[in-house]
């Protein structure tokens, strides 16, 4: 499954960023917006990919740095 970042337009003009659906396909994901947010136009949709942050903390980096604390101290 694959996740779908979109830009719908509301009835009155406003634009809605950040709206996410996950499906097989982005036919499915267009339509799925569709039903939940009917008559409004879709302005844009992006594919979004689950790439390394390089943010998150591993067990071998946790332990190491637990090693270095102790030996310090």
């Amino acid at each position: 499954m694959t996740k779908y970042g979109f830009r719908i337009e509301t009835r009155g003009g406003m634009t809605v960023d950040n709206l996410v659906a996950q499906s097989r396909t982005r036919e499915e994901a267009e339509n799925r917006i569709r039903q939940i947010y009917q008559h409004r136009e879709i302005l844009e949709c992006n594919e979004i990919t689950a790439g390394n942050r390089g943010d998150g903390v591993d067990l071998e980096s946790m332990i190491s740095l637990i090693s270095k604390q102790d030996d310090s101290g």
